[in-house]
Parts: structure tokens; sequence; C-alpha cells
């Protein structure tokens, strides 16, 4: 059997038989349906590296529209529910990327209170893939503010990302969250090509938009099946870059977490990290350890019959955060607002309540829409996808720019040790030995080694969405990164 039919079957049994599901399609279901549905074509994705295979293709020109004035009407005056003192600008709005198609990408974008006109320019890219930046990455994870349980007022988030940065939440591709085409046909036809080249040629057309960033240091940052997004984005900018008559990206450098970069490293290191957990028993993790090959795919049906097993040995947990309560949404919600040190596992129902309230969208400049976490249509439809984004990675090594795999420590989903094992493929010399580091309440916030281009940090007691998790340990890590400094050693 191949790895990527296997891939089906691990990932059906365990997230769909035993994760409790939502009645909205998530990060983890949108991932699954991807290995599911696309990865036993008897196509095998390509896993070259992104300019070697075509797709980081040369777009000139790219602009594709005037944007003078646009950012004045992007502004937004204020959120409805925000609290008091909001001291940064805000802005959100619709940048065309496909005239012809009518498609258009959605952004929220949030400037630093202090220093904006300094401080560097952070684009966010949640996973799925057809999973929004907006409802997960500014609502639930590293913006300024987070919903309250009553869905209808917000409450700030002094771990913000934008205290450090000038931060852009992008939902893409078209059919996620606002983002939207006037060809329905875009959305049976997407995938991690023209994921990439809209995302790039959003960026165009955005600093036309905000032309004071147009030199401004300039960073990725994503997680999930953003493993994917971040690097062939990185890629497509740097090959593009070199046309003279167009616009030049600053591009510093990438940071993705808990990122989905690998299929065989993936899966390896998922059942290792259950049987290190206590997940999995002894006898269970020896059957898939001597049945089965997740390098070669040779894989019996031995092999998944104890795969089957670690499955039903899971029970019903949140694979998100291994030891974190599940939802329960009939629970009485306390009156008190929300904090950002205690993360309410039911926070994608006040997300999906808050921005689907018409004064919201309104205030957002955002189209009407029923607006949802993830799309399934899109995750159905999603065309291309390589089984590895290794090389393309290895490839932005050799280009020198800053590049870091984040990874929190209790996610099940994409865990630490396959991200140990997707590193180990470069076999880096490592120039740093690996260490703890701390947040600023002098506790350990987690472990760093640093390789000859690429550093590995691990945020302790963080699950798959860090800065949802560890909010102030997630701001401690990205600003050390910002800085291009490993975090502090004491």
């Amino acid at each position: 059997m191949k790895a990527l039919q296997f891939i089906c079957i691990l990932f059906c049994f365990q997230h769909l038989a035993f994760f409790p599901i939502a009645s909205t399609a998530n990060q983890i279901d949108n991932l699954n349906k991807l290995i599911t549905e696309s990865r036993t074509s008897e196509n095998p994705p390509n896993a070259e590296p992104w300019a070697k295979s075509g797709w980081a293709k040369v777009y000139s020109p790219v602009n594709v529209g005037n944007q003078l004035g646009t950012m004045e009407g992007d502004k937004i005056d204020f959120l409805p529910g925000q609290p008091e003192g909001v001291d940064f600008d805000q802005y959100a709005g619709y940048v065309t990327v496909n005239q012809t198609a009518g498609r258009a990408l959605f952004y929220y974008f949030v400037e630093s209170p202090n220093n904006s006109s300094t401080n560097p320019l952070v684009l966010w890219l949640n996973g799925g893939p057809g999973c929004s930046s907006l409802g997960y990455g500014a609502m639930e994870e590293l913006g300024p503010f987070r919903v309250n349980s009553d869905g209808k007022t917000l409450y700030r988030n002094e771990y913000s990302w934008n205290n450090v940065a000038n931060v852009i939440f992008l939902e893409s591709p078209a059919g996620v969250g606002f983002s939207y085409s006037n060809t329905s046909s875009d959305y049976s036809t997407v995938g991690d090509k023209r994921t990439a080249e809209d995302s790039y040629v959003f960026l165009v057309n955005w600093l036309e938009r905000f032309p004071q960033y147009k030199n401004r240091d300039f960073y990725i940052a994503g997680e999930s099946y953003g493993g994917h997004y971040v690097p062939q984005l990185a890629c497509t900018i740097l090959s593009n870059n070199k046309i003279t008559n167009q616009t030049v990206i600053n591009l510093k450098g990438i940071a993705i977490g808990n990122a989905y970069v690998d299929d065989s490293t993936t899966l390896q290191g998922v059942y290792d990290y259950y049987w290190t957990h206590a997940l999995n028993s002894d006898e269970t993790h020896a059957g898939i350890t001597q049945n089965c090959d997740f390098v070669n795919g040779n894989l019996t049906s031995l092999c998944i019959q104890y795969l089957h097993q670690g499955g039903e040995e899971l029970g019903g947990i949140d694979h998100y955060d291994i030891y974190a309560p599940l939802c329960n949404s009939s629970a009485p919600k306390t009156p008190s607002p929300g904090s950002v040190n205690n993360f309410d596992p039911c926070t994608d129902n006040y997300v999906i309540s808050y921005l689907n309230l018409p004064e919201v969208q309104k205030a957002l400049h955002a189209k009407n829409t029923s607006w949802s976490p993830c799309s399934n249509v899109i995750n159905q439809n999603w065309a291309d996808s390589p089984s590895t984004v290794l090389p393309t990675i290895k490839q932005l090594i050799a280009s020198g720019i800053r590049l870091w795999v984040y990874s929190g420590d209790v996610d099940g989903v994409i865990p630490v040790t396959s991200s140990r094992y997707a590193i180990n493929t470069f076999k880096l010399p490592v120039t740093n030995a690996w260490r703890a580091w701390y947040s600023s309440r002098d506790e350990v916030g987690g472990y760093v080694v640093e390789y000859e281009g690429l550093v590995l940090t691990t945020v302790r007691g963080a699950g798959h969405e860090v800065p949802s998790y560890q909010p102030e340990r997630a701001l401690a890590m990205i600003s050390s990164y910002l800085r291009g400094t490993l975090p502090p050693s004491s």
C-alpha cells in the first residue's frame, strides 16, 4: 500500500472516529479531508522544489487596479463591542487579484500601537487548507482582540503580535471567509499553486495601497497547512523579486508553527508522540514500529490493524491540545470578560457569532456573507498539494532568509516529533546546541536549537495554535525571531 493511501486510513480513523467533530469544519477537519480525498489519487502529488516545478512562475505586470485613495477607505472607525482605549489603527477590505474572474481576497490589518513607522510588516496565514486567518489568527490567536462568550463584545489581547509588528491577516484563497470570486469555477480549481499566485498578487497590490510599507522588512508566518502556504509564497516572492520592473518585496524571513510539511515524517512523528505521551500502549507502539514503514509506504494489513488499535486507545481528546478540556457548549457561561491566559475551548462558537453580526461585517467593509471559519467546498476541491515541501524549504535555507520552525509541545495534530523528523532530513550542522529559553516571568518558555540556516523552537504548554494557548510565550518567541536573536537563555 502506498504511503499516501495510508494517510487516508490513519487520519480518517484517528480524527473522524474519535475526535469530537464540531458542526462547522475546523483546521483539523480540512486537513483530514485533503489527505483523504486528494492523496488517494493515482497521480501522486508533486514533490519538486517550488521554483523547479514551474509553479513559482513570473508575473509581469501584476498590478490589477488603481490603489490610490483606497487605504483611507479601508480604515476601520471601530469594531462593534471593542474595548476602550484602542491605540492603534486598523484596516480591512478587499484587494482584487484577478479582474477577469472577479477574484478578491479579504484582509484585516492592524498597525503597532508604538513604532508603527519602523516596526516590520508580518503577513499571517492560517492553514486548513481553506481556513480563515481572520477567524483563527486574528480573533483566536495573535490578533489584538478576542471575542467574549456573548459573541458580541471583544476584549484586549495584551500579548498581540502587533506589539512588535504591523500584521496583515489574509483570508486566502478566494472562497475562504469573506474572500470571494465572481467565477464559481474558481472554487473547484483551487490548490497550492493558485493560492501562492494570488497571495503574491495581493501583496504587490496591497503595497501600492499602503506605499509606506514598500521598503519595510517583511516576514511571513503561519501554521498547520501554512507549512505549505508560507514557504511556497516565500519562494514565489524571491523568484519574482528578480524582475526589476515591478515591486520588490523586502522579504527577510519566514516562521511556520506546527507545520504540515511532509507526509512521511508527519505520520512517524504522530505515532511516536502518542506513545511518548502515554496515549498509546507499549504493545500498540511496538506493533506499529515493527510493521509500519512510513518512509517507504510498506504498510501491511497488520500495520493497519495496529494503527486502528492506536486510534481506539486515544479516546475522546482534543487533538489541538492533548491536555485541554473539550468545549461544552451547553454549560453556563460566566458574564465576566474573557482572559487571554485561559483559552476557552468554545472560542470558535463565539467568533462565528461575532463575525456574522451585520454591524461587524459593515465595520470590516466586508460583503454581506454567511461567514464560517473553514470552507468545505474549497477543501474538497483542492487540486494540487505536494506530498512534501521539504525541497522548497531547502531552497529557502540556501537563499539565506531567516527561517524558523516553532512547535507547541502539546499538539497532537502535527506534533513536535514530526517537525524534528522533518528537519533532521536536512542533516544541517548544529550551530547553537539545544537549550531552554525563558519567558518574561523567568519560567521556561520552551526549548531551542539553531542549525545552519534554520532554527527550531518549542513553546512549552502550547497546542496546535500556539498563541491561543500560550500568548505570552508566543509573543516572546516571535519578538526574538523578529530581532534576529534566539529566545533568551535566562
